[in-house]
């Protein structure tokens, strides 16, 4: 997987405005479980993303991927800049220059780890990581474009009717049922952007 300078600004923009056009839907979502400002969080970290182009797209994959994570880190607030910024890190970190799919597997799978440490969570407990999870097992049995981008989705709709166990909707206890998860939702959204720049194929 080698993209060039316009692939990798078309994918910047394309993450940045899955999450900046749901804004208001994943406030909606958080307004229900949360605090109620994950999509403006989110919207204004994407923003500041988007705010460093055309340089990013000039920086190799890995660096730009890293690039990106360090200002969710600094510009979302809540739970959500540490954790989607982590993603990104060491996805960057771990992902070679010239990478084939294995190399996405193993960085995507080193990403969640990271994720998993900082959040000191796993899947099953509502968070992002039940989107991350399974999409990552997509992945790495060949997945297609489609097949990972439709997993991303029904795994944010799973979150639906679990129960909070980490973060802020956590302390709703019984009444975080029936809600979707907005951090699920907006790593769902980055997940379909994502994939429909790169367009896996299961043969690659």
């Amino acid at each position: 997987m080698s993209l060039d300078r316009a692939a990798r600004e078309k994918l910047v923009r394309a993450l940045a405005e899955s999450v900046i056009q749901h804004a208001d839907e994943l406030t909606s979502l958080d307004q229900a479980i949360g605090d109620g400002d994950h999509g403006l969080n989110m919207k204004r970290g994407f923003e500041a993303v988007l705010a460093t182009l055309p340089g990013l797209a000039d920086k190799s994959l890995p660096e730009m991927l890293k690039a990106i994570g360090m200002t969710l880190v600094m510009k979302v607030g809540g739970a959500s800049g540490p954790l989607v910024g982590t993603f990104f890190m060491e996805l960057g970190k771990a992902l070679p220059e010239q990478s084939i799919r294995a190399d996405l597997v193993a960085a995507t799978a080193k990403a969640i780890d990271a994720v998993k440490a900082r959040g000191r969570s796993e899947a099953g407990q509502k968070t992002l990581l039940d989107v991350l999870v399974p999409v990552q097992v997509v992945l790495a049995v060949g997945g297609d474009a489609k097949a990972i981008a439709a997993e991303a989705a029904q795994a944010a709709d799973r979150t639906t009717p679990m129960l909070a166990i980490r973060g802020r909707a956590s302390f709703l206890g019984e009444r975080s049922i029936g809600h979707m998860d907005p951090g699920s939702r907006s790593a769902s959204l980055l997940i379909s952007a994502a994939v429909k720049v790169l367009e896996f194929e299961a043969s690659s």
